[in-house]
């Protein structure tokens, strides 16, 4: 379900995002495709409550610093562990790959950390990104930290869609799935969301918190990598294990 007046807040946030410099009234309707008396409410709402300003008089609005403030204190009220943090840097290091951790978001996983590879060819992705939680190897690191009835209750709200030809898109499919990476150690993916992307990953079933890490890049380089890549994953987060307080590695 999508709330309208809460996705045009975000579109607003982003649209300001690209543009990098104030915009008008006009402006913003008319590059956003809004009626005018929509934009004027929207934009009169956030200005009252301090998240627009005009930097110069009727020089168009722009966010203000209220974005950055908030964010940082939700940010700083549930921080990501510094021992989770040095482990993403030192697998980006050692693998040369995207590296990411994430968290559950209804029937996706969202991103929450982000390391980018320094390679030209890479996995682009950033802080808020979102993949189907069954067609990512970094969801079913998540499912597989939830009891039977707990995924099924999940299963029941997804829209099983075919997005390759590797796209899981059945329950039975995706229980099989999760069986074989218990088996195999670690969870893998193979195009099934993003084409030509590979990815790997580990349940972080940190105290309270449900997350996993996923390492991602392009197939040609990747794919056939994905077992040394998952031993690489496997060995640093046991080192971590300690400070991070999680049990041994299971996938």
């Amino acid at each position: 379900m999508l709330v309208k007046q809460a996705a045009n807040v975000i579109e607003i946030l982003e649209y300001f995002v690209q543009r990098k410099r104030p915009a008008t009234l006009s402006e913003i309707s008319d590059d956003l495709g809004w009626p005018r008396s929509s934009t004027f409410n929207l934009v009169g709402t956030l200005a009252d409550k301090g998240y627009l300003y005009e930097p110069r008089s009727r020089g168009g609005y722009y966010p203000s610093p209220r974005w950055l403030t908030t964010a940082q204190s939700l940010a700083d009220a549930e921080p990501l562990p510094e021992a989770l943090l040095s482990l993403v840097r030192e697998i980006v290091k050692e693998t040369g790959e995207t590296t990411s951790v994430c968290a559950p978001s209804g029937t996706h996983a969202v991103m929450i950390h982000v390391f980018e590879s320094i390679q030209s060819i890479r996995y682009y992705a950033h802080v808020g990104s979102r993949v189907p939680i069954y067609a990512s190897s970094a969801g079913r690191a998540l499912l597989a930290q939830y009891a039977p009835h707990e995924r099924l209750s999940i299963y029941k709200k997804i829209k099983f869609e075919h997005y390759t030809e590797t796209t899981p898109v059945s329950i039975e499919t995706l229980e099989e799935e999760l069986r074989r990476a218990h088996e195999r150690g670690y969870h893998q993916s193979h195009s099934e969301y993003i084409p030509d992307l590979a990815g790997v990953a580990l349940p972080l079933p940190l105290p309270y918190r449900k997350l996993s890490i996923v390492v991602a890049g392009p197939v040609s380089r990747c794919l056939e990598k994905r077992a040394a890549i998952a031993e690489i994953m496997i060995k640093g987060l046991q080192r971590f294990s300690k400070e991070l307080d999680i049990k041994p590695v299971e996938a």
